[in-house]
């Protein structure tokens, strides 16, 4: 009788131990919280417009939990009812918690109080890793580049720190690089005509 009593939990361990949870980055939702974001640093907010794009169908763009078992192809554990279970609906990502608006906030008056002029004057440039950089400090009055590089430094703190917080506050850390690489393309596509931007090891004028 003790011998047979070990044989469901036996058979529980090796279920949930053949259980995996696969949890995909939201690409699409990602780069339209980008846009939302850079596009209100960058402009004025009330000229924000957010334009809305279908989901694509991609395994990649779409937040995808699955539940399945690691037992070849055929799924046999379908025929009493356990198997794959997949969100119907692509997740937000957020960008409204009030540690990213905060950030947001300095980033905006920081952006329209010195960094653009240096953007216009082709003296800094974005970052191929989503920062900014002095790229021609003759472009900029000896008087005024003390303080163009604290507001660099600044800038880029706080877009660091940005970065982090989206991830986190959407409940997956691990997403920060990816978060990351989205928002960098995502400052280079909002960027103004004339503005420069690093791509390939080499600077590039829009």
């Amino acid at each position: 009788m003790k011998q047979w009593m070990g044989v469901p939990v036996a058979g529980a361990l090796l279920l949930s131990a053949c259980v995996t949870i696969n949890v995909y980055f939201p690409a699409a939702e990602a780069k339209e919280a980008a846009k939302e974001f850079v596009e209100k640093v960058i402009n004025d907010a009330d000229k924000v417009q957010i334009k809305q794009e279908p989901a694509s169908g991609g395994g990649m763009a779409v937040l995808d939990r699955r539940i399945e078992l690691d037992l070849s192809r055929f799924d046999p554990w379908v025929l009493v009812g356990v198997g794959s279970a997949r969100a119907q609906s692509a997740p937000d990502i957020s960008i409204k918690t009030p540690a990213i608006q905060a950030i947001q906030s300095r980033m905006e008056s920081r952006f329209s109080s010195s960094l653009r002029a240096g953007f216009d004057s082709g003296a800094l440039g974005f970052t191929a890793d989503g920062l900014i950089s002095v790229r021609d400090a003759s472009k900029v009055e000896l008087k005024d580049r003390v303080a163009l590089n604290s507001a660099v430094a600044d800038d880029n703190r706080d877009r660091n720190a940005v970065y982090r917080e989206v991830a986190v506050a959407n409940g997956h850390p691990e997403w920060e690089t990816q978060i990351r690489g989205v928002f960098a393309k995502q400052w280079v596509s909002s960027a103004k005509s004339g503005w420069w931007y690093q791509t390939g090891g080499a600077w590039k004028q829009k």
